[in-house]
């Protein structure tokens, strides 16, 4: 099977980071916010139930986006640079569809040479001092059914969509018609394990090649 649109999650999935809990470890809440991610990684709680909850109780400012945007690209999975050189060379059209911070996944979207309109993740704001004054609450990826949305915008007749990911959030894409790899390189999730069309269990994203060409 062959896909022309590849959308990839970010966190745990081209990156060892899973951002809202990395923000919330340099303030000291880490263990809570683990456990609110993983309730939504799971299944367990629908994503718009946590996801102001999380950000609200984080505050991240400027200064913590860019740290964050440092780590995504030094945490880099194994083998994430050859499959998006890999399938870019083959022509497919590339996407990061994410529930995390945008401004913080740009960076890493220009490491890997994708154009920042093909980075779908919900932004932040800042007020004149860089403090942290709220997200898009309209962005769709912040709550339950978003990726579905995002790969339904991208599909095109006679184009097909794969989208690879290690949570709860990434197997609602099959709701759009898209295809579903579940990455368990970083994080092996039952529910995704179970509900995924396919599942890879790495350490390499390159596993996921041979499913996609």
């Amino acid at each position: 099977m062959s896909f022309n649109i590849v959308c990839f999650d970010c966190d745990s999935t081209l990156s060892w980071v899973e951002g809202i809990d990395e923000l919330a470890r340099r303030v000291g809440l880490g263990e809570e916010m683990s456990r609110l991610t993983e309730a939504a990684m799971n299944g367990e709680v629908p994503l718009e139930a946590v996801y102001g909850q999380r950000l609200a109780l984080v505050k991240p400012d400027q200064s913590s986006i860019d740290w964050l945007a440092d780590l995504y690209i030094e945490e880099i999975v194994q083998g994430v640079e050859q499959v998006f050189e890999t399938l870019a060379a083959q022509g497919k059209e590339l996407h990061i569809i994410s529930g995390g911070i945008r401004q913080a996944l740009l960076p890493l979207a220009r490491y890997l040479d994708l154009a920042e309109s093909h980075v779908h993740a919900v932004n932040v704001y800042f007020d004149e001092e860089g403090c942290y004054r709220g997200y898009d609450q309209a962005s769709p990826l912040a709550r339950t059914g978003g990726k579905a949305d995002c790969c339904r915008e991208l599909s095109r007749p006679q184009a097909s969509v794969v989208m690879i990911g290690d949570g709860k959030t990434d197997i609602e894409a099959k709701r759009a018609g898209a295809y579903v790899i579940g990455f368990g390189g970083v994080t092996d999730r039952a529910i995704v394990h179970e509900q995924a069309d396919v599942f890879v269990s790495g350490p390499s994203l390159t596993d996921v090649l041979p499913y996609i060409l």
